[in-house]
């Protein structure tokens, strides 16, 4: 499911906020922290030293660190939102995603995804101005936590430019890899300084090989933690937890494996499927399509991530949804208006094409009447053809693997 990238390193400021953070001391403020707030100033500065030696990366220039009330946050979010997701955006990602099953077809997307980050968002990082801002209510207590998660966020966008890694060109899958890897070292990085501040004892989560399944059962409680993101679709629950689940693991085992490295240049995921496996070993299939009936309103894919919710939520085995390598749909808009969905998918081998089909046969009913799916070949490669509705002339064929 879609999510703008600067929303999405919005939300995680709440992460901190809703784990708890012991507060630590303040030192003497330095230059490293730009504020016209100095209890700002001293409560970064006090920080930094630790987070940025934890997160392997480097600190190149001061971050620039502010207030801003509530009502200046919502004017933000709402601004993103017409930025990166444009009410005709909007309406074709739900066109999508209700002819899959996964919400209703009246969804109003902007409307949930504007009360899910007004709900979460304690403070959050703008790569666009290179500025780090934590909301005005926040009490005392919280803010050091807050601070925490969102320092790593400033640190990481010095090293890799945060909003280019996240782009929505990129497409879906590979941008909820990225949002995957840069959520996933924040939020490793944020409770392994908690952790050593509460114990007293130095900390170093990669020596803790089980450790991503000890702190499951807490991520997971987020869900229950705030209303709005427990009463939307689940495809939109899993795209906004996922980056925190499954992220958290994908570093956890990047320094388990290969020391205390940050997950970019060639440790960045570029599918889910790799943040899944926790290996960066297989590159996606990227597919482009070829539009020959009715114009097409929306490309994209929807990767391994919400390959396998699309199956559970039809009853079928999400680990069908093993052996994926590569897909891409088009939405295309018929004579009478109506929309209808083509949807190529690549497998590995032939055996786990064959164990999707199969698993299909209980969702396609699921789909209406005129849901098809074929068995294809993509350049030599087993695929699957999803359609539903009258498309028309749709034809696949691969690129090279993404670089």
């Amino acid at each position: 499911m879609t999510s703008t990238r600067a929303l999405s390193l919005a939300a995680g400021a709440s992460l901190g906020v809703a784990l708890g953070v012991a507060a630590c001391g303040a030192q003497q403020a330095d230059s490293r922290v730009i504020s016209s707030d100095p209890a700002l100033v001293e409560m970064a500065s006090d920080l930094l030293p630790d987070l940025v030696a934890r997160s392997g990366l480097e600190l190149h220039e001061p971050i620039r660190l502010e207030r801003r009330s509530r009502e200046q946050l919502i004017r933000y979010l709402e601004g993103k939102l017409d930025e990166e997701l444009p009410p005709s955006e909007a309406r074709a990602t739900v066109d999508v995603y209700a002819l899959l099953g996964l919400v209703p077809p009246d969804l109003d997307l902007r409307s949930v995804l504007l009360g899910l980050y007004t709900e979460q968002v304690a403070g959050f990082y703008e790569p666009d101005s290179t500025a780090l801002f934590v909301m005005d209510d926040q009490p005392e207590a919280a803010l050091q936590g807050l601070l925490v998660h969102e320092l790593v966020h400033a640190i990481q966008d010095q090293n890799a430019d945060l909003e280019a890694l996240t782009d929505g060109e990129l497409g879906n899958d590979r941008t909820t890899a990225a949002q995957a890897a840069i959520e996933g070292h924040a939020t490793l990085v944020m409770i392994e300084h908690m952790t050593e501040q509460m114990a007293g004892v130095p900390i170093d989560l990669g020596d803790v090989p089980d450790f991503s399944l000890q702190m499951r059962p807490l991520l997971e409680g987020m869900r229950t933690q705030f209303p709005a993101l427990a009463g939307a679709p689940r495809i939109i629950q899993e795209a906004l937890l996922f980056p925190y689940l499954e992220g958290t693991s994908f570093v956890q085992a990047l320094w388990t494996s290969g020391g205390r490295v940050a997950p970019f240049g060639d440790h960045l995921p570029k599918s889910t499927e790799q943040v899944l496996t926790r290996s960066t070993a297989d590159d996606p299939v990227e597919l482009e399509l070829d539009v020959t009936g009715p114009p097409a309103i929306r490309e994209d894919g929807l990767g391994r991530l919400e390959l396998g919710i699309f199956l559970e939520e039809h009853g079928a085995d999400p680990a069908a949804a093993d052996g994926w390598e590569g897909d891409r749909y088009v939405l295309v808009e018929l004579a009478d208006g109506a929309r209808a969905l083509a949807w190529y998918t690549v497998w590995e081998d032939g055996p786990a094409r064959s164990r999707f089909t199969s698993a299909m046969q209980t969702v396609l009913p699921r789909l209406g009447s005129e849901a098809s799916l074929d068995s294809v070949e993509i350049d030599g490669r087993p695929a699957t053809l999803l359609q539903i509705g009258r498309v028309g002339g749709v034809t696949a064929r691969s690129t090279a693997p993404a670089s």
